[in-house]
């Protein structure tokens, strides 16, 4: 059948020797360096994440989905770009951590799939060394594809072609890009600051797509080819099922594959605001997922009609799931970092404390007794409560993190955000009445 068939589109995996190295930026500059062109771009994340998306959306103009050998699956990964590559001009996918770091690891990825790797390398306070550190992600591995080197954060001209003469082995300059450009995005303690928060964030990619313009070699990379996956019909198993899902600056970190797979099996997708609405919209089933509730936690606890809303609702005996900060919202009381406290919902007997330092980072498999669902854990707040689990979530590559599920009545909460394409008939018995 002609519709199975494989596609071609030009691709590359953007990546770099360790976290903090401007992968984001650069990613999001060539997004938007070939939008300006007149191309549709699709940008992909690897691994789980919110925010990068969040960025890489705005730059691209198109939706930006995970891609991960683990959480979302070889099968799952393999049919978003093959789809992706249908209409697609460009195929970016925005590397995780280092290159080599994780299992599997953003190499294991493009090495799956034949996606040549762009090498994304912070050039300050170095020179001659930057040709090394090139060589060392091109050969470390002999059978990973390698497309060439783009140095980020470089001082002058002549700073960039000390970085540019240090290259060997005929690897490939992609090009330097200024760190006096001002477009460096602003972070705070989960990752970037959300796209919706950055009143200038398409000023800034603009002027990163000018300064990757004059500098950089703007051509397409060749084309990859991506096998057709094999075909996967939803089952309606909510159909006519509403889900009102919290989305405001509070809570916002959802996958849109998770998303999609909620529509796929037929439930009908309606979105509210904890922090600005007085009622749930008129919905069966409620999903509250992550954000950052601990920078609104004091507006949120002042919204009495929203808080005794949600209490309605669990105690109708509908389902709700709470993820991460949506847990949060649940608990008695939330304390940011200055000892700020504020008052929540309480249908969770228990508080939590936000942290400076990271609390937990780990991928997260969840045996619940609607099936086992995949996902991972971030965040910096401790919870105490004397609350008995019905499960916790197993780390796959020994990651520290075995998070705590809770359950009352119909209400499931916990740390780690699920991404519901991982068992969608588990999702569908946790949210239909």
């Amino acid at each position: 059948m002609s519709e199975r068939q494989p596609r071609q589109c030009p691709a590359v995996l953007i990546a770099a020797p360790a976290s903090g190295q401007g992968k984001t930026t650069v990613t999001a500059a060539l997004a938007r360096l070939h939008r300006n062109q007149g191309r549709k771009v699709r940008v992909f994340k690897c691994g789980p994440d919110f925010l990068d998306p969040m960025i890489l959306e705005r730059a691209s103009g198109n939706p930006v989905y995970q891609l991960d050998m683990w959480m979302v699956g070889e099968d799952e990964s393999r049919r978003l770009l093959w789809e992706a590559a249908a209409d697609a001009d460009l195929i970016l996918i925005e590397g995780v951590m280092g290159l080599f770091d994780g299992t599997p690891s953003s190499a294991d990825l493009a090495r799956h799939f034949g996606v040549p790797v762009l090498g994304v390398i912070d050039g300050t306070a170095m020179a001659q060394t930057f040709g090394a550190l090139a060589l060392g992600l091109a050969r470390y591995q002999p059978d990973l594809p390698f497309a060439g080197v783009l140095a980020n954060r470089v001082g002058t001209v002549r700073h960039a072609q000390l970085l540019e003469g240090s290259l060997t082995e005929g690897l490939r300059w992609y090009g330097a890009l200024s760190r006096e450009t001002g477009i460096e995005l602003p972070s705070r303690h989960l990752g970037l600051v959300q796209a919706s928060e950055l009143n200038d964030l398409d000023v800034r990619l603009d002027a990163a797509a000018d300064a990757l313009a004059s500098t950089c070699d703007a051509t397409l990379p060749p084309a990859v080819t991506f096998s057709a996956p094999d075909f996967v019909t939803a089952e309606p198993l909510l159909a006519g099922v509403r889900i009102a899902i919290a989305h405001d600056e509070a809570f916002a970190f959802t996958y849109g594959a998770s998303l999609d797979v909620l529509r796929a099996m037929g439930a009908e997708l309606s979105f509210f605001s904890p922090i600005r609405d007085t009622q749930i919209p008129d919905a069966d089933s409620l999903y509250l997922p992550g954000g950052y509730p601990e920078l609104h936690h004091v507006a949120l606890g002042q919204n009495v009609p929203m808080l005794d809303a949600i209490r309605a609702h669990h105690a109708a005996g509908k389902p709700l799931l709470a993820e991460c900060g949506g847990m949060l919202y649940l608990l008695n009381a939330l304390t940011d970092v200055d000892g700020q406290r504020a008052e929540l919902v309480g249908l969770l007997d228990g508080e939590a404390v936000m942290q400076k330092r990271l609390a937990a980072l780990a991928l997260q498999a969840v045996e619940l007794p609607e099936g086992t669902l995949r996902g991972h854990t971030y965040h910096h707040s401790l919870t105490s409560t004397e609350l008995t689990p019905i499960a916790r979530g197993v780390s796959p590559n020994g990651g520290r993190g075995a998070e705590a599920v809770y359950r009352e009545g119909r209400m499931t909460a916990s740390y780690v955000h699920f991404y519901f394409p991982s068992n969608p008939q588990a999702m569908a018995a946790l949210l239909r009445p």
